[in-house]
């Protein structure tokens, strides 16, 4: 198999190793893991060609910053798939020795195939049991047309999430809502439950003074054009805080416990007397669930966090160094942001200045148990209580 640097840097830095079985070879194979199939949830990550799509997935799960997404191509690869007489490649599981390997594939190079691939296929690792299956389908027309045509049943299929994205410079905005039903078409076919997301991308190259008229105009079309379903729009440019903002909601929906980790959040805030409580997923920095004792003034607040600590976390790993906490502090408040499970940190934010900040790490601490069990879907329901 054959891939682009850019799937094998996201492979190398994503959350866990690679799930996706060998070319020919069934799921449950020796040579792959299959995870609990309710907790693999398949999500598509549609749009035109050049709309952003890839580049996204880079940042959001593959640590890429903005800059280093422009040498991402389209989303095209090609692999090789053996056809050796008697079997497929799925016979070098019976290989033992090196040499047997070798010789193996040796046999299969003459008798390979090259073919263009148009979904590339990433397995990530969230919140410990969750399991994102996640398709980034190529937007070049002819790959659109055969989703809807010969793959159709094979695309739209057992889908937990569309993502469509949209660039809102596109030139071809009839051929882009032309594909956007076709896809809404084929999901009320296959996969009517499906939570529908519209990102209306690449903000930044709008005036700042046209993009709510712009996007608000942009969302009602898209509305309309979805029903009966109903969709969720968000602006998004991968060069602010936006970005973290639409898949922090996106990935809210995918959280199967996402009440009672809510639930279990309030009542630690209200236990140690914070004015807000935010847990971060682990590796992609999301917000995944939070609360507030009090009103604070900044909307965006969460979305900046996230893009600030998982820079910052990127300028560690370049020293080989790694991020484990931090303390900041001023006459008006105190906010700790530490590893809190094994899948998440979570960030305290404080304004009493009597609560020294030793306390406050300590019912960190002792409350890391408590949600790791909370983590476990099958695990026990519990709760937090009050005392």
């Amino acid at each position: 198999m054959e891939e682009s640097d850019s799937e094998k840097k996201m492979e190398k830095e994503n959350l866990g190793p690679r799930m996706d079985p060998p070319i020919g070879e069934p799921e449950g194979s020796l040579g792959w893991v299959l995870p609990n199939p309710a907790m693999k949830k398949k999500v598509l990550l549609m749009g035109k060609s050049g709309s952003g799509k890839t580049s996204m997935r880079s940042i959001i799960f593959a640590n890429y910053i903005a800059r280093d997404t422009r040498r991402l191509g389209a989303t095209r690869t090609e692999r090789r798939i053996g056809a050796c007489e008697g079997g497929s490649a799925r016979e070098v599981v019976g290989v033992t020795s090196e040499a047997e390997r070798r010789e193996f594939f040796e046999k299969c190079s003459q008798q390979c195939r090259t073919v263009e691939v148009d979904v590339e296929h990433s397995h990530v690792r969230f919140l410990g049991n969750l399991v994102l299956n996640l398709w980034d389908c190529g937007g070049q027309d002819n790959f659109m047309e055969n989703y809807f045509t010969s793959q159709r049943d094979n695309i739209f299929r057992n889908v937990e999430v569309l993502i469509y994205v949209f660039d809102v410079e596109s030139r071809e905005l009839e051929k882009d809502m032309h594909y956007y039903q076709s896809c809404l078409e084929a999901i009320l076919q296959n996969s009517p439950d499906a939570k529908i997301f519209c990102l209306v991308h690449k903000m930044d190259l709008v005036q700042e003074d046209q993009r709510d008229l712009i996007f608000k105009e942009r969302e009602e079309d898209l509305r309309r054009l979805s029903r009966p379903l109903e969709c969720s729009c968000f602006r998004t440019s991968i060069w602010d805080e936006t970005l973290y903002k639409a898949w922090s909601s996106i990935v809210y929906q995918l959280i199967p416990n996402v009440q009672q980790l809510e639930m279990n959040l309030r009542n630690f805030a209200e236990i140690i007397e914070a004015d807000e409580v935010l847990l971060f997923e682990r590796a992609t920095f999301l917000v995944i669930s939070h609360y507030q004792c009090k009103e604070q003034r900044d909307a965006h607040r969460f979305e900046k966090i996230s893009n600030i600590i998982k820079q910052f976390k990127l300028s560690c790993s370049k020293l080989a160094a790694s991020f484990q906490s931090m303390e900041v502090r001023n006459s008006n408040f105190a906010a700790f942001i530490d590893i809190f499970t094994s899948n998440t940190y979570v960030m305290v934010v404080m304004s009493d200045p009597s609560i020294p900040s030793a306390a406050t790490l300590i019912n960190i601490r002792n409350a890391r148990k408590h949600f790791e069990k909370l983590e476990r879907v099958d695990g026990p329901k519990q709760c937090l209580l009050m005392r």
